[in-house]
């Protein structure tokens, strides 16, 4: 998501073609083409210019209703219904073909999804089938502290920095616990999915959130080439790169 004001003014987007299955936008004020992932104009007067991007949450509705009760919901259109995404996307997505080469020193396919971080310059992709597995994944991205953390529905993600009071927090996924819950070493505060202490010594302190993108491997690779990629299990500073 992004801030449609540039320099002072107030642009207007509309789609004008897809690359590589990633919109182009073109602002009706000066003729621009603007690409989708990155913010930035490729084509036209503003060239090289990049719109400030705005902290977005891609969550399950059902967290974002459980957390945000009084929340407004834009009602669909009748007269656009035909012109939105379906509701089996992801599967019609998955047998697309891609348009750029597979690298065959890649470690996954070009459609796996993944969970991407940039920090202080750096990126980092994990794989959604890892943190699945994991729930909680404890990671170092541009020198920050993180904790990427999925939601109890299998599907939302979020991303936390870790230190928190001139503490760097290491955190655990409670064990045999029916919802999740996760838990910090150095002072036994339980965390929930919105970053909040709800019990313990840091009851109340909320960690700062950080911005992750759910991509296939494919795109975010074009778009971050030297990004590491995490290896299930792997401790801090173990950091595997392409």
């Amino acid at each position: 998501m992004w801030e449609a004001e540039v320099d002072g003014k107030r642009l207007t987007f509309r789609l004008a073609g897809i690359n590589n299955q990633n919109f182009i936008m073109r602002d009706e004020q000066t003729g621009s083409w603007w690409q989708q992932v990155s913010g930035e104009a490729i084509h036209g007067p503003m060239k090289g210019k990049r719109l400030n991007q705005i902290f977005v949450d891609e969550i399950s509705f059902a967290v974002w209703k459980r957390e945000q009760p009084r929340g407004r919901v834009l009602r669909p259109d009748k007269q656009s219904q035909d012109q939105y995404v379906p509701a089996n996307w992801d599967e019609r997505m998955a047998s697309t073909p891609v348009v750029t080469k597979a690298d065959p020193n890649d470690r996954w396919s070009e459609r796996t999804l993944i969970v991407g971080v940039t920090l202080n310059g750096q990126s980092k992709a994990y794989p959604m089938d890892d943190l699945q597995k994991q729930r909680l994944i404890i990671d170092e991205v541009g020198g920050t502290p993180l904790a990427l953390v999925l939601g109890e529905d299998g599907k939302s993600v979020r991303a936390f920095d870790r230190r928190l009071e001139g503490k760097t927090l290491e955190m655990f996924v409670k064990p045999d616990s029916p919802a999740l819950e996760v838990v910090d070493a150095e002072t036994g505060t339980t965390w929930d999915f919105a970053g909040g202490g709800v019990n313990g010594a840091l009851f109340g302190k909320q960690l700062n959130r950080i911005a992750t993108l759910k991509d296939y491997w494919f795109d975010w690779k074009i778009y971050h080439p030297n990004t590491a990629t995490y290896t299930l299990g792997e401790r801090l500073n173990q950091t595997t790169t392409r």
